[in-house]
């Protein structure tokens, strides 16, 4: 008995040998994605909420990703990029521009009258970022590099029919560079996040404001204003660009098949379904205005080209700033231009 007994003891021992140790549970990441708007806005709705869908049954389960809109973890918009960068967060949905002067070469997309809608525009963004903006960018992972749709003027009142209405008006700016425009073209700009724009529009701390048609609706803009002036041709008077991206560190703690993951829901594609998604936004921000009877004013292309002629000094005095910081502005501005024009189209 002892004899059987040693010998099963000594094949289960090689048994157990033979099938080695038990296979490990896959590794379970929870991401956290915090942005500035609310969960309904179009980009928030129709970008993130699908993006992280997408990205939790492309990992079979393993991925989680949970939602904070509306900066529901705490901060201010012009900190979630530091908030990425040093990890408190794993995802943002933010602008660089809410950092002035931090990325400048980033600017250039932001320069007056040099961009188109929001889908094309943001493949060139993308494909200006990996040629230009990997320096500026090194301590995150980007997921997405896109603008919006082309940016116009919402002012109350009889608003702004001329470029001599924009004297005196105070319009709220998005970032450094459309400040400067507004402060060109005669305006006095008050810059502040989008979410602080509906008081600061109905306690009459502005007289304005400029963001595409995508984010009135949310925002409510269109009953805090009575007039709205966009511009004839297929270049905007502004658009701002946006970084979706993640943590660097967490995205390199990953184990191979979650960056694939990671890596197959980023890039150019990425970059082209937030500019649609914003693209479509505009066309409900638009509606309601018109079912308020609010007025829409759309500038004939006389008076666009009076604009233009007076936003040139914005770019000219970018690319001279850029030069005093070692940094080729007009080979950023030829190149930024040449991007739009290939997926926009030639200027009209």
């Amino acid at each position: 008995m002892r004899l059987v007994a040693r010998l099963a003891l000594v094949l289960g021992t090689v048994t157990l040998l033979a099938s080695g140790p038990a296979p490990a549970a896959a590794q379970q990441v929870t991401l956290r994605v915090h942005q500035f708007l609310p969960a309904r806005a179009p980009v928030p709705s129709n970008f993130i909420a699908p993006w992280a869908k997408k990205v939790e049954a492309d990992s079979k389960g393993r991925i989680k990703v949970e939602l904070y809109p509306s900066m529901q973890l705490g901060g201010t918009p012009p900190q979630l990029f530091d908030q990425v960068k040093d990890g408190v967060v794993d995802v943002v949905w933010t602008l660089p521009g809410y950092t002035p002067g931090r990325f400048p070469r980033s600017e250039a997309f932001e320069l007056p009258f040099i961009a188109g809608n929001a889908e094309k525009t943001s493949q060139a963004a993308w494909e200006y970022y990996e040629k230009h903006l990997r320096d500026e960018f090194k301590d995150i992972k980007p997921i997405a590099v896109h603008t919006h749709g082309p940016g116009l003027l919402h002012v109350k009142g009889n608003g702004v029919r001329k470029l001599e209405d924009m004297k005196g008006l105070k319009l709220r700016g998005p970032s450094r560079q459309v400040n400067k425009l507004l402060e060109t073209l005669g305006a006095t700009p008050v810059g502040m996040p989008v979410p602080a724009m509906p008081d600061a529009l109905s306690k009459g701390v502005i007289d304005g404001t400029v963001v595409p048609w995508e984010v009135t609706l949310p925002l409510r803009v269109a009953e805090l204003v009575n007039t709205h002036t966009s511009f004839s041709g297929n270049r905007s008077l502004y658009v701002s660009i946006f970084v979706f991206a993640m943590n660097k560190k967490k995205y390199e703690s990953l184990p191979p098949d979650l960056k694939q993951v990671i890596d197959a829901n980023s890039g150019p594609v990425t970059s082209r379904w937030v500019g649609q998604v914003m693209d479509e936004g505009d066309a409900p921000g638009l509606a309601v205005a018109k079912k308020r009877g609010n007025a829409i004013v759309v500038l004939d292309a006389k008076e666009t080209a009076r604009w233009k002629a007076v936003a040139q000094q914005v770019t000219t005095a970018w690319i001279a700033e850029m030069k005093g910081k070692g940094i080729d502005g007009q080979a950023l501005v030829d190149d930024a231009r040449r991007l739009i024009t290939k997926y926009v189209g030639p200027e009209d």
